[in-house]
């Protein structure tokens, strides 16, 4: 149940916003865009965050005893980080002590350089009778001192006297949060970076960060080891149904995949697993359950209750990951069993539910996710689209390879794009099937039902002749062995269909129609590759004009770089799930309704 929301407003900027409540002030002003100076990542520990509180009231902590003079508690400064909104409040801003470094990433979002992951130089005082301090304690004094918070491991006070007295007591600390990670001899404070993965279901993307200057060092994507257990989610739940040593053998899979993209990505950009303190990964709900080795199969079956959604923060030494082998691997949090972290990434890369404008995000898939609203309100549903936009079930289907048809274009005669360029034609990818049906339809050799028309119904249309039976049904000849069968068509209705019922569902809760719609993003790789126009005839997206359907890309994984370049954004990314709302299709009563309404194809004269 989502809260009532508060109104804080921001002087003297005179910028307001509204927030469930709980939220800090420093979390609330960076939901709108609104820095406020921190170098402690929002713990209470650097004091350059406060605020002035106005009108509502705020308690003052620990940390603001610490921090700041009686008379400023008295006065109503308070650290923002630490002062929780219960209620509406405006407050006073002071002005930035320094301009942040930012970072524009690939949705053109520009996002202030605030990794995680710290690294402070620090030049100690070596012991003596008079100072017999512990080296720890002499460490977190002088990281005090710097505004910054730490906790310490006994993997990592290991190392601490060695590297204190070879290093002469001049060390970089290298900090994952309030988490020592390394002390490192001299300074090492240019030489910091982390990774960020998107765990998808058939490929997995790797990315490696230049935490300093927000650069990408290098990228490789590769297909999911675990491909040979199954294509699909629920192929890869019923092999881990086998046992614990089958969940092994899918996690093996996963992290086998990982290290190998980072060995790649080590040997590609001279950096090392030592230099790489903190990977950020997202991915559908079992995904990231099988990346742990845990138990997905209750995903399977109602209610869909996954062990967990929350984002986690563990040691990559936990799962084999090679990167620093005291680093951290932070995942984001899900919106519901089948709207997972990949999905939040999205959301956080594209600024939906975070703006004014009203869009619709969608990734289209074999699980069709979508997002629907805007800063004011917005809603999250999962679709069961079949595998049909990924070539499956599909007489002449198959995955987005060399000689697959990706795109098609009837007039009088048949133009195909196959992936490779001057190969023959093997079968047909899910944007070219798109595009295939969306171009019959216009042909008129398709009517809206999706009914193959008869040759002689068409007889003097230039391609009634590729109109044939093949095994007595009606099927579209696209090149030689290739064809679209009417069960092809029938599996491609039934697959929009659910996304478009997905769409219509959260657009009848929010009441509101396509012509109030900014903006249509289409997500994943798949949505990269398909036609906007073409998604716009067959019904799969709503009827907005075709230079507002958009294609995001990999928006999950842009959102994972994004959270590992900004813990600011990394904390929005974790707010997500009490600011959207999940509804559930299986349970509503108008989703057969709203489906039947959906499966024919739009008539002609909506379609430009």
């Amino acid at each position: 149940m989502i809260q009532r929301k508060l109104e804080v407003t921001y002087l003297p900027f005179d910028r307001t916003t509204r927030v469930p409540p709980g939220t800090t002030l420093f979390s609330a002003a960076h939901w709108i865009g609104l820095p406020i100076d921190s170098t402690c990542g929002g713990r209470g520990t650097c004091g350059k965050c406060k605020v002035r509180v106005i009108r509502g009231g705020a308690d003052a902590e620990t940390a603001d005893h610490r921090q700041l003079r009686p008379a400023e508690i008295a006065d109503g400064w308070r650290l923002s980080c630490q002062a929780r909104i219960y209620q509406d409040m405006t407050c006073e801003v002071p002005q930035l002590l320094r301009v942040p470094k930012a970072a524009t990433m690939g949705l053109g979002r520009l996002v202030i350089l605030d990794p995680n992951v710290r690294k402070v130089y620090l030049e100690l005082r070596e012991p003596t009778m008079e100072d017999q301090r512990s080296d720890v304690a002499r460490l977190k004094d002088a990281l005090t001192e710097e505004g910054h918070g730490m906790v310490a491991g006994v993997s990592v006070l290991r190392t601490m006297p060695q590297v204190f007295r070879e290093a002469g007591f001049r060390v970089t600390a290298v900090l994952a949060g309030e988490h020592l990670v390394a002390i490192e001899s001299g300074d090492t404070t240019g030489e910091c970076y982390g990774v960020a993965f998107d765990v998808g279901t058939t490929t997995l993307v790797g990315t490696l960060m230049n935490l300093r200057t927000g650069m990408a060092a290098s990228v490789l994507s590769t297909l999911n080891g675990q491909a040979p257990f199954g294509a699909d989610v629920i192929s890869r739940i019923s092999h881990g149904m086998n046992g614990p040593e089958a969940i092994q053998e899918l996690q093996e899979a996963v992290i086998g995949t990982m290290n190998t993209i980072l060995a790649e990505l080590y040997r590609d950009s001279g950096v090392s697993p030592q230099q790489t303190y903190e990977a950020v990964v997202v991915g559908n709900v079992t995904m990231l359950h099988l990346l742990f080795g845990i138990d997905p199969t209750p995903l399977s079956m109602a209610p869909f209750t996954p062990a967990f959604m929350d984002e986690l923060s563990i040691e990559a030494r936990e799962v084999g990951l090679q990167i620093h082998p005291h680093g951290y691997i932070q995942t984001l949090p899900a919106l519901g069993a089948y709207v997972g972290a990949d999905i939040v990434g999205g959301v956080l890369a594209t600024g939906v539910a975070r703006e004014d404008k009203l869009r619709v995000f969608v990734d289209v898939g074999t699980n069709g996710e979508i997002v629907l609203g805007n800063a004011q309100r917005a809603l999250a549903t999962a679709a069961p689209a079949g595998p049909a936009f990924e070539g499956s079930q599909i007489k002449c289907g198959m995955r987005a390879t060399v000689g697959a048809i990706e795109g098609v274009q009837l007039g009088d005669r048949v133009e195909l794009q196959v992936i490779g360029g001057d190969v023959p034609a093997e079968g047909i990818c899910g944007s070219g099937l798109v595009d295939a049906v969306a171009q019959l339809l216009l042909a008129g050799l398709l009517d809206y039902s999706g009914r193959f028309k008869k040759p002689e119904d068409v007889p003097d249309h230039p391609l009634h002749d590729r109109l044939i039976d093949v095994d007595g049904m009606r099927a579209f000849v696209l090149a030689d062995g290739v064809y679209l069968t009417q069960r092809d068509i029938r599996e491609l209705q039934f697959a929009k269909g659910s996304i478009a019922t997905g769409i219509k569902v959260l657009m009848d809760i929010l009441g509101v129609t396509a012509k109030d719609l900014d903006e249509v993003l289409l997500g994943g790789s798949f949505g990269s590759y398909l036609n906007p126009e073409s998604a716009k005839i067959i019904g799969l997206v709503p009827p907005v004009d075709v230079d507002r359907i958009i294609a995001v890309g990999n928006s999950a994984g842009e959102g994972a770089k994004i959270a590992l370049l900004s813990y600011r954004e990394r904390q929005v990314a974790f707010e997500l799930p009490s600011r959207i709302e999940y509804v559930e299709l299986s349970g509503r009563s108008d989703f057969n309704d709203s489906f039947i309404s959906v499966l024919a194809f739009p008539q002609l004269e909506h379609v430009p």
